[in-house]
């Protein structure tokens, strides 16, 4: 008997509009967990590099995290993964809500889609009783309302729906997946769009079975309250006013305008909110009527109207916001600081932009950048008038402008939409200068005052391409007093203890080590590894660990969870194995379709007064103790150890190993 997964995965060719339901090998199960690892795994087997992303034989994966649906609270998120048009390198982003737990309790651990339709489709799960149906009444319409519909339509709110918008069906570059309050981003909605995809709608009836279950949900209950009570977890940029810190001392854009010290007391009082404790369900069932209100919505304060909490979570991160005079805006994360990173003073920018951003589509980090690009383009003459007719001079305005242009695919925004790079290459005249990304996808928001090379690493050589889903397991920066970093050591839980010793040692001012640069790069992009296979919200887990050292989740009681659910025997270094062997699949597709160090490079202004010789004696480091060569490939001896054996033997059929290739060695 399978526990904690369905044993089950729906193959879907959008082609031929066949439908199978395909049993799964365990033994995947002990390798890679699930979500993104077994994804990945799905996609080295499947998706040989001879295949473009635009191919019908490119696959595009939703994969629910192995933990989703049992009881683990927080344990709802859902990996979709496929290989990027933009960079031709794998690409894999997450939702969370209740997407992936409603797909297991249809019968499925995960959706693999392949082949394009030629009419706007969207595939309907009710347990065993999947369709392909026709979409062209959804044609054109916003993820949120195209729910609505497709509920009305199904005669269920409970239904749960991933989306696109206009920007996906005109296979935007920075198209996203839409899933109730949260969005996929990096760019898979441009696959959705191109496969004719326009939603996937599910809705299940059945139990997910557990391996012991009165031992796990003796220490789930207790965790809920943790949970509850802990003020380290959740989306904490949603939940505070005070975000001076990322505004002050983070200048996000790439813009030739940045102002420093953006967070005045006036902006701190806009932000300010008066939160309605009420019990509002977090289905879409009256949409229809609050679409409405959206566009014509007057308050006499700012004032948050709901929050609300993912699948079996007691964390209310999903935050509904309005304004004086303003429409509401369901906010996501970071998006709430989009006029910061796009270097514009106006605080309203966020409730026109954001909400156009939703009704489109569009990533908000992705489109911050897109903005940033091509205002500096216009600044220095290299995009003119006849390139943006009609543009208009205030920054809400240019950016709407953009946002249209992009999402409809006209003027500029046709070439704007194949991603900064390629833009900027079409563009030419000395374009190139500006771009503002690394591996030609990943975006570049952050700008420090002084050099991190751990962030260095993260940013150089991980492959999810957004730091957010890198970082997080160690603090940012040292804690000046002593006393207080002695504190957050003792009750650093979640880092094994020579991690403790290196911030216990880490003044203000001064640089880690080569090696616990490496280390510590290491160890965070593992332990996000770790939460995408089990689809554990990194807000609980792997990204909570620099805020008060004692997030929910970590490597010391995960195992625990994964054993009493799936009765498979796991501890620490089993879990840490398992995510480490699913970062080296990652890179060993990238490997595969040519990327090599010389792609690890960053824009000129990560930080002032770059040291490149330094960077590259950290990237050394960091190969050596990956076990990669000296380009950066993942050594046969590396692969094999880890249980990869079929990977280390396709590359040397390929030629991209030989016999006697060793993992770089520092001295």
């Amino acid at each position: 008997m399978r526990y904690a997964e369905t044993g089950f995965d729906l193959e879907v060719d959008l082609t031929r509009g066949n439908i199978e339901k395909v049993a799964t090998d365990p033994g995947v199960t002990r390798l890679h967990l699930g979500g993104e690892g077994v994804a990945a795994s799905i996609l080295w087997e499947r998706v040989p590099p001879e295949v473009d992303p635009y191919s019908p034989n490119n696959l595009l994966i939703f994969s629910a995290g192995l933990l989703a649906a049992t009881p683990v609270p927080g344990a709802n998120r859902t990996c979709i993964s496929s290989i990027s048009p933009q960079s031709n390198l794998y690409v894999s982003s997450s939702f969370e809500g209740f997407f992936g737990p409603q797909l297991k309790h249809a019968g499925y651990d995960r959706i693999i889609l392949r082949g394009k339709s030629s009419d706007l489709v969207y595939l309907w799960i009710h347990d065993d009783k999947v369709e392909i149906r026709d979409a062209g009444h959804l044609q054109g319409k916003s993820a949120m309302e195209t729910t609505a519909l497709i509920q009305r339509e199904l005669k269920d709110s409970n239904v749960q729906v991933a989306a696109i918008g206009i920007a996906g069906e005109n296979k935007v570059s920075q198209a996203s997946i839409e899933h109730a309050n949260s969005s996929a981003s990096q760019g898979v909605g441009v696959i959705m769009g191109d496969k004719g995809l326009k939603a996937i709608a599910v809705r299940g009836t059945r139990n997910i079975t557990i391996a012991q279950p009165a031992e796990l949900f003796a220490l789930c209950n207790p965790l809920y309250g943790e949970i509850y009570d802990n003020p380290s977890c959740g989306d904490l940029l949603l939940s505070t006013d005070d975000d001076s810190w990322h505004v002050n001392n983070l200048a996000w854009s790439n813009g030739a305008e940045r102002v420093k010290g953006f967070w005045t007391t006036e902006i701190a009082e806009q932000w300010e909110v008066r939160e309605e404790r009420e019990e509002i369900s977090y289905q879409w069932e009256n949409y229809s009527q609050e679409l409405e209100e959206v566009r014509e919505t007057v308050v006499e304060k700012s004032e948050l109207l709901r929050g609300t909490g993912c699948y079996n979570c007691p964390r209310e991160c999903h935050k509904a916001f309005s304004l004086p005079g303003h429409r509401k805006y369901f906010l996501k994360s970071y998006s709430k600081l989009v006029y910061a990173m796009a270097a514009c003073a106006d605080l309203k920018l966020n409730y026109d932009v954001l909400f156009a951003m939703q009704e489109y589509g569009l990533d908000e980090f992705a489109m911050v950048q897109v903005f940033s690009f091509a205002l500096e383009l216009y600044k220095a003459g290299i995009l003119t008038e006849a390139d943006l007719p009609e543009f208009p001079a205030d920054g809400v305005g240019r950016f709407l402008y953009l946002l249209e242009k992009t999402a409809q695919r006209q003027g500029i925004g046709d070439i704007l939409a194949n991603g900064i790079s390629q833009a900027a290459s079409r563009i030419g005249k000395g374009a190139e200068a500006y771009v503002c990304t690394v591996k030609k996808t990943g975006q570049l928001p952050l700008r420090r005052e002084t050099a991190n090379y751990s962030y260095f690493l993260m940013y150089a050589a991980g492959e999810k391409l957004d730091i957010t889903q890198i970082e997080g397991s160690f603090p940012q920066l040292p804690i000046p007093d002593r006393a207080a970093r002695e504190e957050f050591v003792r009750g650093w839980d979640a880092a094994p203890q020579r991690f403790k010793n290196w911030f216990l040692e880490w003044e203000d001012g001064q640089q880690l080590s080569t090696e616990a640069s490496a280390e510590i790069a290491d160890w965070n992009e593992s332990m996000h590894y770790a939460d995408d296979a089990l689809g554990v919200c990194p807000l609980l887990s792997s990204f909570r660990g620099q805020f008060g050292g004692q997030p929910s989740y970590h490597l010391y009681n995960l195992p625990q969870l994964v054993s009493l659910a799936t009765g498979m025997e796991l501890d620490a270094d089993g879990l840490l194995e398992i995510s480490r062997r699913n970062r080296q699949l990652v890179r060993a597709i990238n490997a595969r379709r040519g990327q090599r160090r010389v792609d690890e490079n960053l824009s000129a202004d990560l930080w002032p007064a770059r040291d490149p010789d330094m960077e590259q004696k950290h990237l050394d480091a960091y190969y050596a103790f990956k076990g990669w060569t000296a380009e950066g490939i993942p050594a046969k001896e590396t692969l094999d150890a880890c249980g990869l054996g079929q990977v280390s033997e396709d590359f040397l059929k390929r030629g991209i190993l030989t016999e006697s290739e060793t993992p770089l060695v520092v001295v």
